[in-house]
């Protein structure tokens, strides 16, 4: 029942797309892949042979289907080069939809995908050539492109375009997947489950903050904009008020391959294992979903039981 028109195209066996939550680890992308959906990389500002390493090491933990996602303002063309040539699906978030991007993508072997966030975008994506779109409502975590509600959202591009689309925003339960397939999603986008993973490796106060967090807890702002401005995003209220309240200009160091790198107040960087002050003046991101998480689980759990659970309610449905 949950094959689809996005699954017999990528060739993931749950039509469950993990979002590329910014600094995961590659862990989280092979077992989200060996699970059956569709693991993905965010390259944020990886250099090629660095970017190249690491979907190795996504290769060497699983058989399953994985992709990178790039952001437009922090784009390398030549890694998108190496992506492609290495994984299933290249996709592009928070730029204008880019045919040369697509067609790079589609020159290494690779399917192309466009996260964006209104019809329009829908259709410069498909007009650009993408084989895809990611339909990414305003409850979503993290970076947000649009301002409408996902189901609002959905029914547009639906009508737009004729390619597969993607739901992304607020999808954090079987029940959420469900209603998005029944709306007519080839697929749904999960990101705030996989902060509580093990394979995520994000700070423990991280995890823990999001696990004791409510959908209204997460907010939509343009708090945390050093190095990134004029792009909203949603996080926890509680690192806002933290950030704001911070007394200096660093609030801790991350690890970047073999250095230590200071974290500027309020820039974007999320909190992983091995980054060290206050975690909590961070930028703890969020989607409104983040209700759903109530404990560390195993990546292959998460993808279990919200195919589980989705198919069992479209079952009933029908």
């Amino acid at each position: 029942m949950l094959q689809t028109r996005f699954t017999d195209m990528v060739g993931c066996s749950v039509p469950l797309q993990q979002a590329p939550i910014g600094g995961a680890s590659h862990r989280l992308t092979a077992a989200v892949a060996e699970a059956g959906g569709l693991g993905m990389f965010g390259a944020i500002d990886y250099p090629p042979t660095v970017l190249a390493s690491i979907l190795d090491a996504v290769r060497a933990g699983t058989s399953g289907v994985f992709g990178v996602n790039f952001l437009m303002p922090f784009l390398d063309r030549s890694s998108v080069e190496v992506a492609a040539s290495k994984v299933r699906v290249v996709e592009f978030f928070y730029g204008e939809p880019d045919a040369s991007l697509v067609d790079l993508a589609h020159d290494g072997g690779a399917l192309a995908g466009w996260q964006i966030g209104s019809r329009d975008e829908a259709r410069r994506a498909v007009d650009a050539g993408c084989d895809f779109v990611v339909a990414q409502g305003v409850e979503a975590g993290g970076h947000v492109r649009g301002t409408l509600g996902l189901l609002p959202l959905l029914s547009e591009v639906l009508e737009a375009v004729d390619v597969p689309v993607v739901a992304a925003g607020g999808i954090g339960s079987g029940r959420a997947m469900a209603a998005a397939l029944a709306a007519g999603a080839d697929a749904v986008r999960v990101g705030t489950r996989f902060i509580a993973t093990a394979e995520a490796e994000y700070h423990a106060t991280y995890v823990d903050k999001v696990i004791a967090a409510w959908g209204e807890d997460a907010v939509l702002t343009e708090a945390f904009s050093v190095m990134w401005p004029d792009a909203p995003h949603r996080v926890l209220r509680s690192c806002i008020v933290a950030a704001e309240a911070f007394p200096g200009d660093v609030v801790g160091e991350m690890t970047v391959g073999e250095e230590k790198m200071p974290i500027p107040r309020l820039s974007p960087p999320a909190p992983t294992r091995d980054t060290t002050g206050a975690v909590e003046a961070m930028a703890l991101y969020a989607g409104q979903s983040v209700g759903s998480v109530t404990s560390l689980q195993p990546s292959a759990t998460i993808v279990r039981e919200l195919a589980e659970e989705a198919e069992r309610l479209l079952r009933r449905w029908r």
